[in-house]
């Protein structure tokens, strides 16, 4: 969901103790609709994500190792220049709007103190940040709008003086008397009560609206929850909540919800940063790396698809060589039969001694060959087909070896967390010849290594889990050592697990936590009761020109494992 004014209210009041008197060490713009600042505070060091992503946007602490774009973007090296080293001097938000504003004391080019504004606008798809100078005016911001001066739309361009949003004409239901608020409550045309609550009054999300209806009972009960809900305000009593169904987490808000009864959990978190760095990491993540790697996308699923197309050809043309038996027997009947046949016979009837009951044959001639050549031309397709047999064998092996590796690489893609791993996969494939480089390219190019996932047992074991086919082979070829374990989903595509042991030996939590970790970084990460393999490295090999990643093991054990995202969560090493 969109963070609500409420919401957004809890959150900044969290976040005040936190930011004020902070200052700004480093700025990165990771994408480009978000900023991270680095802040130095009494709180130690901390990480301030300000995001204007359309449909997400928020403001908040933020643990996630965000990757930076080795070119910083425009909006960025601005930030930099006005307020890189400022301190934090407030953190402000009007009644009830979805607006977060950063009141900064800085230095300008000739070291006078100055004050600048970032202003943090979370309305849903209008998103945006904008920088202000000490008088209002905009220095500029991440999304620019042109507008419509002649229908009274809000332009944000540099040069500018900045207004706010308009504000609602809705009413604040925390500041009206009893008598108002009865008022307001008047339901003539019979609305539904959250119909109601949401036309009337500002602030309230319609996941609110409906909590406050259902609590209620009835429409005489829709006064006695606003005001409950005004002490939470008043009182800044929120309570961190993140609403969990089937297992997987469904919304968030600031206090318990009851109406979709025991289907749904609500779960108090510990902070609201932690909340939604949480809620937002895997699902933004993967959709921030789905847009960078689109092209990597359509290239594999096209070259998988060509792949399946030509693998299903040739399976059909095996199928067709299944037959050719009897194109040497019919060879052999001509050949017996050849005083009874003339040139320019288009078929011969003989008896077919091939035949256990000693049946008759109709056998089609080529008019304009003698009986001779006819009979050659069957023996001549009886061996076609028998060589086509053969290289149609060798060509389908390579094909499903070549059809696994692209869909390895297509997991690969699910896996990666930002643009390195996409770049790594990117060379992988121009290795492979799935991509062109250019000469020029190729020589530019800087190689990109990028690094598997670290993971620590509960017992203290390192374990590495592969992100790409790349990071695959370093771990299983060339890292590990013979006596540490190699786990692996057995026949379903994922990533290479190392155990590491450092001579010593692994423990059964250590083994399990493991192949949890194989499950969970799989094509069957949503399955249950996942097979992994595993065994010492010494019995896994890479048979010589196989594609990256693909490698063949003997003397195996198998554990049955259920995936678990939350496990991997709390092994990971930051």
């Amino acid at each position: 969901m969109p963070l609500d004014a409420l919401c957004l209210t809890a959150l900044a009041e969290e976040l005040r103790p936190v930011l004020e008197g902070a200052r700004i060490d480093k700025i990165y713009q990771p994408t480009r609709d978000e900023a991270v600042l680095h802040l130095r505070s009494q709180a130690g060091n901390v990480r301030l994500l300000l995001s204007a992503r359309p449909g997400s946007p928020r403001a908040h602490l933020t643990t996630l190792p965000w990757e930076n774009p080795d070119k910083p973007p425009m909006f960025c090296m601005l930030l930099r220049k006005h307020i890189q080293g400022a301190r934090i001097l407030s953190l402000e938000q009007p009644p009830l709007e979805r607006v977060l504003t950063l009141r900064m004391e800085a230095l300008d080019e000739l070291g006078d103190r100055v004050e600048r504004r970032l202003v943090l606008e979370c309305m849903g798809r209008s998103a945006n940040l904008i920088l202000l100078d000490g008088e209002g005016r905009i220095l500029d911001c991440i999304r620019r709008v042109e507008g419509d001066l002649a229908r009274g739309q809000r332009q944000l361009l540099p040069g500018l003086f900045y207004r706010q949003p308009p504000e609602s004409d809705k009413l604040n239901p925390f500041t009206l008397s009893e008598d108002e608020l009865s008022a307001a409550l008047q339901n003539p045309t019979g609305r539904e009560p959250e119909k109601l609550l949401m036309d009337a009054f500002t602030g309230l999300s319609p996941l609110i609206a409906r909590e406050i209806a259902f609590r209620a009972g009835g429409p005489a009960g829709l006064a006695r929850e606003l005001e409950k809900l005004g002490r939470i305000v008043k009182e800044k009593d929120y309570t961190p909540i993140l609403l969990v169904r089937e297992g997987k987490p469904a919304d968030f808000t600031f206090l318990p919800i009851l109406q979709y009864g025991p289907a749904t959990e609500s779960l108090p978190q510990e902070s609201f940063s932690a909340l939604l760095d949480g809620f937002y990491e895997r699902r933004e993540t993967a959709d921030r790396v789905r847009q960078r790697g689109q092209d990597l996308v359509k290239a594999v699923t096209s070259a998988r698809d060509r792949t399946a197309r030509k693998l299903g050809n040739q399976r059909r043309e095996l199928e067709a060589t299944r037959d050719r038996d009897r194109l040497r027997q019919l060879g052999d009947i001509l050949t017996s039969n050849l005083h009874r046949m003339e040139k320019g016979m288009a078929c011969l009837t003989a008896q077919d001694f091939y035949d256990p009951e000693g049946g008759q044959v109709e056998i089609k001639l080529d008019p304009l060959l003698t009986p001779q050549q006819n009979a050659a031309k069957y023996y001549k397709e009886y061996n076609k087909a028998k060589t086509a047999e053969e290289m149609l064998t060798i060509q389908i092996d390579k094909g499903e070896r070549e059809l696994e590796y692209l869909s390895s690489v297509l997991e690969n893609l699910s896996l990666a967390e930002g643009e390195r791993d996409l770049q790594e996969i990117r060379q992988e494939l121009a290795d492979t010849g799935y991509l062109r480089r250019g000469r020029t390219a190729a020589k530019r190019e800087k190689r990109v290594a990028g690094r598997p996932m670290e993971f620590r047992s509960t017992a203290g074991l390192r374990i590495s889990v592969g992100k790409n086919n790349s990071q695959n082979d370093l771990l299983t070829a060339k890292l590990a050592h013979r006596s540490d374990i190699w786990l692996h989903t057995q026949k379903i595509h994922g990533s290479h697990v190392i155990l590491w042991l450092d001579g010593g030996e692994a423990d059964a939590r250590s083994l399990t936590e493991a192949a949890v970790l194989a499950a969970t970084f799989s094509q069957a990460r949503d399955g249950k009761k996942v097979p992994v393999d595993y065994t010492p490295v010494k019995f896994v090999k890479k048979p010589a020109g196989a594609r990256p990643g693909m490698v063949v093991y003997t003397t195996y054990q198998t554990a049955l494992v259920d995936p678990d995202p939350e496990l991997a969560k709390r092994l990971r090493v930051k």
